[in-house]
């Protein structure tokens, strides 16, 4: 399980909620399950978001 920590816009997006959790074994099950979860955060995952895992930034490094 991993707890997902969204922050301003993606937070209104997920129904007001700023931390979520999500059963996923890698970044792209992570954010495929998001969008499924929470439809309006698939434009912003479409367009490239960075995540932190613990306390390191990445960004499309994924892809």
């Amino acid at each position: 399980m991993v707890e997902v920590t969204l922050w301003g816009a993606l937070s209104q997006l997920a129904g007001g909620k700023s931390k979520v959790e999500v059963e996923a074994k890698d970044i792209r099950e992570l954010f495929r399950k998001l969008a499924e979860q929470y439809p309006g955060l698939e434009p912003w995952i479409d367009r490239g978001i960075a995540v932190a895992i613990d306390g390191v930034i990445y960004r499309d490094t994924w892809g």
